[in-house]
């Protein structure tokens, strides 16, 4: 259960509104019960670009459906990853921080409500207005930064001015025609991607390594749960409707061994001591936290893939096999290369471990025109555990030894 212990230092007189940096080696420093609120409540925002994206393959319009996943899912990603640093840095747990957390999360549930319209006909509109609510209230926490935390006053400042900016542009974006739209789009992406690395250049937020570790695994079995959730929905709607076929018991046993192996590659190495505070983590968190978007949105679209490939067997559907399967098995490439990237490469392990991770994922991809997709995308998955297994034995072996 998430520790709920908290130690807030106040100078004398300070004002309530005062919002003070943690202490980055903050011993038991763990995801409170607030943070795990706030997370599954984003999860939502999920489900619904999972189920669309499924729905958008099921329709043949894969291409339109994967383009707009890819947005929806920034808006997501972007705004939980920078609400998740911040707490991270800073967190009094007082009523005004309460508050301002609670509307960010009614801003998520906001932003996941206009999730089936900015898929149907790409109407941006309630989207952009969740997004906002989400961004605005974290420029107003880093306005409260500024005001209590003298040392990192530009860093906070830029920060607010960075978020703000980006929020105008995002709602100036809304009227532009068709044409002009998606340049607009991609412009704001990276000046959002760039407000970070901008405002840190002034300093450093007190970050702790720990608990941002704990925050994203959270938030990959949050996703993964989200992924076994619509598959079983949609073999079991397969069941009920067909009384269920080879294929489709195929497909739920392959189904969950892949998700239960990508949970394991996932946590196979800890994230935390990549994270550890030194120079180097510090250059290397932005590689690891912006890779993610690539794990957590393959995650999502996993469980897309396999409720779509449901449809396939039971006719439901005019997709081409050929699509449905990449929907099965492009996700889950993109997760183990992306895990390889970010979580395992960094650690420098055997030589056997950093290639079969890439090996593995060209297996899946091979698995798509195969006619049971997910099957033979988990039994390379699977490999891919007995392999990291067994060199996380060797390796422990080889240490205890005298």
């Amino acid at each position: 259960m998430p520790s709920e212990q908290r130690r807030v230092d106040r100078a004398p007189g300070a004002s309530v509104l005062s919002l003070r940096g943690r202490d980055p080696r903050e011993a038991h420093r763990t995801a409170t019960t607030l943070e795990c609120f706030f997370d599954l409540c984003f999860v939502i925002a999920v489900a619904q670009a999972s189920a669309c994206l499924s729905t958008a393959v099921t329709s043949g319009h894969w291409l339109t459906g994967a383009l707009r996943f890819a947005l929806v899912f920034f808006t997501i990603w972007w705004a939980w990853m920078n609400c998740t640093w911040f707490a991270s840095a800073y967190d009094p747990d007082d009523v005004p921080y309460r508050l301002t957390v609670l509307v960010q999360i009614a801003g998520s549930l906001i932003l996941a409500a206009g999730v089936p319209s900015a898929f149907e006909d790409g109407d941006l509109r309630v989207v952009t207005f969740g997004y906002v609510v989400l961004r605005t209230t974290l420029a107003t926490l880093w306005l409260r930064v500024a005001r209590s935390d003298p040392g990192r006053r530009r860093t906070a400042l830029r920060f607010a001015a960075g978020v703000t900016v980006c929020q105008v542009g995002w709602v100036g974006v809304l009227p532009l025609p068709a044409l002009a739209r998606l340049p607009a789009i991609i412009a704001l992406i990276t000046a959002e991607v760039c407000v970070p690395v901008w405002a840190q250049s002034a300093g450093m937020t007190p970050w702790h390594p720990h608990h941002i570790a704990e925050r994203y695994g959270l938030f990959v079995l949050i996703v993964l749960g989200e992924s076994v959730a619509a598959a079983a929905a949609a073999v079991r709607g397969a069941l009920n409707r067909d009384h269920g076929t080879a294929a489709l018991y195929l497909l739920a046993a392959g189904g969950l061994l892949l998700v239960f192996a990508l949970w394991w590659l996932y946590f196979a190495r800890p994230a935390h001591t990549l994270l550890a505070t030194s120079h180097q983590a510090h250059r290397r968190r932005f590689t690891w936290a912006y890779g993610h978007y690539l794990i957590f949105a393959s995650a999502a679209a996993e469980g897309a893939g396999l409720a779509a490939y449901a449809q396939l067997i039971t006719g439901r559907t005019g997709a081409p096999p050929l699509s449905a399967g990449g929907a099965v098995t492009v996700p889950a490439a993109v997760f183990l290369v992306t895990v390889w990237a970010v979580h395992v490469r960094p650690h420098r392990r055997s030589r056997v471990e950093q290639l079969a991770f890439p090996a593995a994922a060209v297996a899946v991809l091979t698995a798509t025109h195969s006619p049971a997709p997910a099957l033979l995308a988990a039994v390379a998955a699977a490999v891919l555990v007995v392999v990291v297994t067994l060199v996380d034995r060797a390796e422990r072996v080889r240490r205890e030894e005298p």
